[in-house]
Order: C-alpha cells, then sequence, then structure tokens
C-alpha cells in the first residue's frame, strides 16, 4: 500500500477499494476502505474466454471507482495503482518530492481549461531523467498507473492486461485527447519487482506473452507484438493521433504570470 502511505504523507483524501475477502484485513489499518461490488467483477469484460480461472485484473475495481465518484456527484475522478512510493514535481531538470496535493490541483486546473481532453495522468519518475530535456506534458500517449478520468465519457475499463492502454487507445480513436504530465510525476515501484497484485497473479505464472498478446489483438491497427530485452512486449504507434488538438475552453483569462500554487522549495534533511 505504497500509495496510500504517499498520501497520508501529503495530507491528500482518498479511498482504498477492495474485495470483500480482504476488507477486514485492509481495514485495521485503513479507515477509508471501500468493499467492491461482486457485480463488477461478475460482469467484467476480461477480452478473453478464460472466465474466473484467474484473476481479472484491476479493472472492475476501476470501473466501481468510476461509478462511486459519479454517485457522489463528481465530473472526474483520480484512480491509482497501489504502488506509488512518492510524487515529484519536476522543475529545471530537477525532481523534487512534493509534501501537499497541489501539484494535483495544479494538474486539474490545467486539464480543465480544456474541452476534449478525456483522460490525463501523471507520468513515472524513473521516465524522467534529470539530464534529459522533456516538455511539461505530452498529448496523445498512454496513460496508466495514476490517472484523471473525465467521468462523462462513453467507456469502461475492460480486459485482464493493459487495461490502461487499452483504454488510452479507444479514447484517441474517437478524437479525444490524453495528456501525460512530465512537470509532475509519481514514483512507480514496478509491478514485476514488487510482490502482490499482477507479479503473484499473472507475470511470476505466465510471464509478458498473453499481456502483450491481447493488446495486439485488440488493437491490431496500432499494436503489434515485439521480443526484445528477453521477453514479451507490445509495441505502439501513437502517430496516427497526432491530429487530435486541444481545444481551449472559451472566455478563459491568460494569466501572463507564472503562479506557483504557494509551493516552496525545502530541505527536509
Amino acid at each position: 500500500m505504497l500509495t496510500a502511505k504517499a498520501l497520508d504523507f501529503m495530507k491528500v483524501p482518498y479511498y482504498i477499494v477492495v474485495e470483500s475477502s480482504e476488507y477486514q484485513e485492509y481495514s485495521k489499518r485503513w479507515k477509508n476502505v471501500l468493499i467492491l461490488n461482486q457485480n463488477y467483477l461478475d460482469n467484467y469484460n476480461t477480452c478473453d474466454d478464460l472466465g474466473d480461472s484467474k484473476s481479472k485484473g484491476p479493472g472492475a475495481a476501476r470501473n466501481f471507482c468510476w461509478d462511486h465518484s459519479i454517485a457522489n456527484g463528481h465530473e472526474w475522478h483520480w484512480v491509482m495503482d497501489d504502488n506509488l512510493d512518492a510524487f515529484h514535481r519536476l522543475n529545471r531538470n530537477i525532481k523534487d518530492e512534493v509534501s501537499s496535493g497541489t501539484i494535483f490541483k495544479c494538474a486539474e486546473d490545467f486539464v480543465l481549461r480544456y474541452q476534449n481532453i478525456a483522460v490525463a495522468g501523471l507520468n513515472y519518475y524513473s521516465f524522467c531523467k534529470s539530464t534529459d530535456s522533456v516538455p511539461p506534458y505530452v498529448l496523445n500517449t498512454r496513460i496508466y498507473s495514476c490517472l484523471f478520468i473525465r467521468n462523462d465519457i462513453p467507456y469502461r475499463w475492460r480486459g485482464r492486461y493493459n487495461e490502461d492502454t487499452d483504454l488510452s487507445l479507444r479514447v484517441l480513436k474517437d478524437g479525444w485527447c490524453t495528456l501525460q504530465f512530465n512537470a509532475f510525476l509519481c514514483g512507480k515501484v514496478t509491478t514485476q519487482r514488487m510482490k502482490g497484485g499482477n507479479t503473484k497473479e499473472f507475470y511470476n505464472k505466465e510471464g509478458t506473452l498473453n499481456k502483450s498478446k491481447m493488446l495486439a489483438d485488440l488493437h491490431p491497427d496500432v499494436a503489434k507484438l515485439v521480443w526484445k530485452f528477453n521477453r514479451w512486449h507490445h509495441k505502439v504507434d501513437y502517430s496516427p493521433f497526432k491530429d487530435n488538438k486541444l481545444i481551449r475552453k472559451e472566455g478563459l483569462t491568460v494569466q501572463k504570470r507564472i503562479n506557483n500554487y504557494g509551493m516552496m522549495l525545502k530541505n527536509r534533511s
């Protein structure tokens, strides 16, 4: 539960969604635990014919989160994997850990300037090296692990594997934009390096072939199966979506000054 500990440190409120069999154990430590309705598991579209023979992945719980947000009157929601150990601001090629949820507010305000962003999110800390020159955000790519999702878009999570990339591709194919922040980052402990979750259910038993093949089968026009680094991967061509342009909302005031939202650098040593 790295994400919960990081959000606690930042004093950001959140919910944890677990299956009923896990509720008692989680509720010993956390008070903000919700039980995943079994209907979401029973009715989840795994995009294969294996049924309940193996874990269905996180998509059912993510659909529950989506509907829970709508039921509580929200227009957008954040959903995060449980293995994000910290959050950071990237500025002048320095990645500083943040101690509040201000970066989420910054990301939300930026996204809400536009009419046609369906999904946004934070890039991984490890994908933005301090020696690289990276833009503050990248348009029309896959969003995963830490997502800010518009509630009224006509999609839901599906697929036993790679559900993040599948959702991003369906959104992009329908002309929406996705936006991945580099200015704000999440520290992702890689799935196969951390015990639990998909590591135990999928990767330790079957490797990465089924995971990568499913995405190639769902999106053969832009995804293909490739072998590199001694294992199977999927490779996605996002170039067909380069013409998905941001549409700015009308009537917004253009700020002429940099707004740092009160964020300050502090030495925590």
